[in-house]
Parts: C-alpha cells; structure tokens; sequence
C-alpha cells in the first residue's frame, strides 16, 4: 500500500521541470511514493499535450489558466499527479479560474481507505501575488462548501495560503496602527520611502548646523539577527497596546510559536528543533511584526532623534556647546531597552559618524556601550546613500558610477549580439537607469555640477550604445 502522503510544489513552468521531476521519481523513494503530487503554476495551455508530461507510474489531470477568467494568457494553472498504485478511479469535479483565485477539485477513491471515507478529495489553490486577498479568501470560502456536498469524504486543500492570509493581516495591521506609530519610524507607512528617512535625517542635521557651537554625532545601530529575537508573548503586550484585537494578536502569536524546523540531507535527518522565538525569514508580515515590536523604542530627549525603518536603527543627536549628556543618557537606555526586548547589539558593525564644522574642532571623546568602545567612520551607507562627515556626495556619486560603468559593459556585448533597440533599452532602464536613481531625491538637489555632468556622461554614452534617446538626470529627478 502507498502510503497517503502528498507532494505540493510551485513550480513556475511544468515543461521546464519535467526532466528534474523524472529523477525524483526515479531516485526519490518520498517523492515517488506519494499518493499525489500537486502543482501550482504549471504554466501549461492548450498547446502543451498530455503525453509531453507523462510521469511513470502517475496519472495526470490538469486546470490551465483560461485567459478569459483569469484576464491574462500567461502564466498560473494547476494540476494534478495521482499515483496508480494508490488510486485509478479519479474524477474532475471542479475548475475554478478568475483573477484573483484559480482551484481545482479531484475527487479520487483510492484502493485503500478507512470504512468512515468514501473518497478524499484534493482542491489545488493558486492566488497570484497581485490577487484581491478578501475576494480570494471568499472564492476559497465557496470551495470549503464541497465538504457539505460530501459529508462522508476527506476534503484537503493544497496550496500555500499561509502568505495570502499574511497579506490580509499585514493591510489589517497597517490601518490599525498606523495612527498610533512612532512618527520616526518609516516602514509600512503611506506616503512614506527609505528616502524620506534620508531626507529626514539630513534635514534634522543641516538645521541644527546652522546654529553656532554645533555638531552632530551619528550612530548607526546593528542588530544581530534582529528578527530572529522577537519573543510572542511580549510582542503580543505591544500588539494590545496598539489596539490590535485579541483575536488577531493570539493569530499572530501561534503563528510564531511551535514552529518545526529540520535539516535533511539524503534519507538522514540531522536536526530537528521546535522554535518560538523570532519571525520566519521570507514572511510577508516578519518585518511590520519587527516594526511593531521596536515601535516604543523612542527617545525622550528633543534633542536625540531615533529614525527606524524596520530593523535599521539611527541615533542622531544635535549637540549644543558641547553637552553631550543627552546622547550618552539615550544610548545607555537604548542599550537597556535592548536586553530587555531580547535584542542584541553587533558592536562589531555598529558604527559612529561625526559631523563638525567648526573651525577649531576639539578630540571628542569616543563612545561606549556595554564596555565596547564604537569605532568612527568617515563614511558609511546609510539605507542605501553613502553619506560623509563633510556631507558632499563625492563618495556616494563614486560608488554609482563604479556601477555602472560595469553595466554599460554588458549593455555593449548585448548589442554586439544584435538584440533590438527596444529590449537595449529596457535592459538600460532596469539595469543602469535604476542604479542612477538611487536616492536621487536626496542627492541630486544638492551635488555638484561636475558631478552631475560625471554622471550624465554615462548617459549619454548608453545612448550612443542604444541609439535611442534617454532621459537626463534632470528629467529622471523632475519625475520622481
């Protein structure tokens, strides 16, 4: 008897995969015990036949995306297949294609089966990353209502839902808390970039510098493996305190909790642990979970500002006449609210940056946090714009042309090869254009003009290589 076990893959592209999924099935004794293997994205139509997917000792059933529901060709489709030593006697019972849901049902009465089930049904699910989620959530509602049609069945539904209802948590959370956030803190907020927190910053900076007997002492705090550290029950609390609703908070609190993690290698398994602690890495909701969880790590000093966006941390602190007792007090109870959020500090990427620009501009005495002295540095890149004590944008605009002047060379090897102007250009935007932007919204209004010519030399040169106009810097600037 095969054993009842179930094989769920998304594969983006079924014809691309049939080589790998032939030796799995050849060399794989899970794999080709299943009693079904499920298949999201198939990617498959009309043009594809049934013998070009054949898979020895399985039987295929397929749900190609109908370009008329979905409201596109590519892409999407599921399909089915049932092993033959498990079960013959399948039946197509649904297929369900619409924008924001595409399902298939199969009804299959194995050789074997406890007396109380006549039959077990599979349901495929596939939601596209662009999906409605509430409309989604309501087609697979009307789904579940096959279990009333049979009662006597075993219904399982396939398919990674888990990210679809993460989505609908994340808008959810996002509309609740959003009024009630540190006003500092730049994830998951509207009308809100990593260039505004750059903005922001600069902006504290260049004002206070226009004062006279003044400096900025800028720290750049590291975490390690900040998410990793988040503790439920106490991220739960700070939920409460956001007004989030007990039933969402005790969601999100078994979602972290008890989750099974092992390392396979071949037939052996190596490790098995059961963690509750942190998020998962690669969850939709992991970094406004973080977000929310550092949300009261705020400064109580007007003179100390405290930038968040997700897991990056700054202190800036605006220091008059030389009085630092303000940063050093804020850095210590920053220190403090660390151990007691279980956040640990990497003080061996945990940086400081001075920005003096005073004539006579005394030895400042270094740093120290938890008996670790913080190193200065005369640069450093901070969410993605390299910024400098003296606050040119040399260095930064260096870093970008270093870039992409090693991307001009691929763009002139895809022409040696005779590709069309147009894909030319769409490789420049993608590739080249996009390095040009970075933080252009930051910079640009304040760089140099030998700078910005440097940098429109690259352009110009894409063209000469395209031979398609471009648009200036200016012209990228003025639309951003």
């Amino acid at each position: 008897m095969v054993p009842p076990s179930i094989h769920l893959e998304n594969l983006r592209s079924l014809p691309n995969k049939m080589d790998e999924l032939l030796l799995l099935s050849r060399t794989n004794k899970d794999f080709s015990n299943s009693a079904a293997l499920c298949f999201t994205e198939s990617w498959l139509n009309d043009t594809i036949p049934d013998n070009a997917l054949n898979l020895p000792g399985f039987q295929l059933f397929r749900a190609d995306r109908v370009a008329e529901s979905a409201g596109k060709s590519r892409g999407g489709g599921t399909c089915f297949y049932v092993n033959e030593r498990w079960c013959t006697d399948v039946t197509a019972l649904k297929k369900m294609c619409c924008p924001n849901l595409e399902a298939f049902i199969i009804n299959c009465k194995p050789f074997y089966s406890p007396r109380e089930f006549s039959s077990f049904i599979l349901v495929s699910v596939y939601i596209p990353p662009q999906a409605h989620m509430r409309s989604a959530l309501q087609h697979l509602d009307q789904i579940t209502h096959t279990e009333q049609q049979h009662s006597d069945s075993v219904i399982i539904i396939l398919g990674d839902l888990n990210k679809s209802f993460e989505r609908l948590v994340l808008a959810y959370l996002k509309n609740i808390t959003g009024p009630l956030l540190d006003p500092l803190q730049f994830a998951y907020r509207a009308n809100r970039s990593v260039d505004d927190a750059v903005n922001m910053g600069l902006h504290f900076i260049l004002q206070h510098l226009d004062k006279s007997g003044t400096y900025v002492r800028l720290l750049f705090v590291d975490f390690s493996s900040a998410f990793n550290t988040i503790i439920p029950t106490l991220l739960q609390t700070k939920l409460t305190q956001l007004s989030v609703p007990s039933s969402i908070c005790q969601w999100i609190t078994s979602f972290l909790t008890d989750r099974h993690q092992l390392v396979k290698l071949g037939k052996f398994t190596l490790y098995s642990h059961t963690t509750s602690t942190g998020a998962p890495q690669g969850c939709v909701l992991s970094p406004m979970l973080f977000s929310l969880y550092t949300n009261d790590c705020t400064s109580t000093n007007p003179s100390v500002k405290l930038l968040k966006i997700a897991d990056h941390t700054t202190v800036i602190c605006l220091i008059q006449d030389g009085d630092e007792s303000a940063y050093r007090q804020e850095v210590e109870q920053l220190a403090a609210w660390c151990s007691l959020n279980n956040l640990e500090l990497n003080m061996l990427k945990t940086v400081e940056m001075i920005v003096d620009f005073r004539r006579n501009t005394p030895a400042l005495p270094p740093l120290t946090i938890m008996n670790s002295t913080v190193p200065t540095v005369e640069s450093f890149r901070f969410l993605g714009t390299t910024i400098s004590p003296d606050l040119k944008w040399d260095t930064h605009i260096d870093a970008i042309i270093k870039k992409t002047q090693q991307r001009l060379y691929f763009l002139r090897q895809l022409r040696k090869f005779n590709l069309p102007q147009e894909l030319l250009t769409h490789f420049y935007s993608a590739v080249i254009e996009s390095v040009l932007c970075t933080s252009i919204t930051v910079w640009f209004g304040s760089a140099t003009k030998s700078n910005i010519r440097r940098l429109q030399r690259t352009v110009r040169t894409a063209e000469r290589i395209t031979g398609a106009p471009l648009p200036t810097l200016q012209e990228l600037y003025t639309s951003r």
